[in-house]
């Protein structure tokens, strides 16, 4: 039986029974594999920008018997896919700058009845402020230790509506809400992060930018505390 990763399961976890899911960057094909034998998806689809990985792809389907419900498909993010051909979209193992990149322009992700279930590995607050800021809702946040690292999931839709946030939100979004101890380890990955900069700033930047980051600090650390 396919066994998925800690963070892998994560992502997964998120994905609505009986919709049709496309794996953005999918490499071996490990979870739209997964999702389709355990009865979440009916089919899927399992996009990757190079061939190399697309090969990997192919060797799991086959493999695991599923070629017939998980469709390949060599794309650069969502530019070779249809709007109709799935429902909930998800986005592992690259950073929250590209995200926003292939987000950003596709314009029929803004449509209420798609989902997209996102991993960044890096920047998650450029991801979450692109999303906040053009009328997307951020449903709930997960997060996770796999092989020793620190993971964050969040599943977010379109609702058209832009809400007022706080500075730091787009540095912990919901992660908070869910309370378990990743997330307060993870956030204080975070926190550090944001002091290393706040030292840079100090010696060498301005004094606005540093205030900024005081802010923004505080408001983290609090959240962490609340957990």
């Amino acid at each position: 039986m396919l066994k998925l990763s800690e963070r892998i399961m994560m992502a997964a976890e998120m994905v609505r029974h009986g919709k049709v899911a496309a794996d953005i960057g999918t490499d071996h094909a490990y979870l739209p594999a997964w999702l389709v034998l355990n009865g979440v998806c009916p089919k899927a689809l399992a996009c990757d920008l190079r061939k190399g990985p697309l090969d990997n792809a192919k060797n799991t389907v086959d493999n695991y018997g599923v070629a017939d419900r998980v469709t390949l498909r060599l794309s650069d993010g969502f530019d070779e896919i249809e709007p109709h051909e799935a429902d909930d979209f998800i986005m592992c193992g690259m950073g929250g700058t590209l995200m926003t990149e292939l987000v950003s322009r596709t314009s029929w992700l803004k449509d209420p009845k798609k989902l997209l279930i996102l991993q960044p590995q890096s920047h998650a607050e450029d991801i979450r402020e692109h999303l906040i800021t053009n009328g997307f809702e951020i449903i709930r946040e997960d997060a996770c230790i796999d092989s020793g690292k620190l993971y964050c999931s969040f599943c977010a839709r379109w609702t058209g509506e832009i809400k007022p946030y706080s500075e730091g939100y787009i540095y912990y979004g919901k992660l908070p809400e869910c309370g378990k101890p990743e997330a307060k380890q993870y956030l204080q990955k975070v926190a550090e992060r944001l002091k290393t900069k706040l030292e840079a700033e100090e010696k060498h930047g301005s004094a606005e930018k540093a205030d900024y980051l005081r802010c923004i600090i505080f408001e983290t650390e609090d959240k962490i505390n609340g957990i």
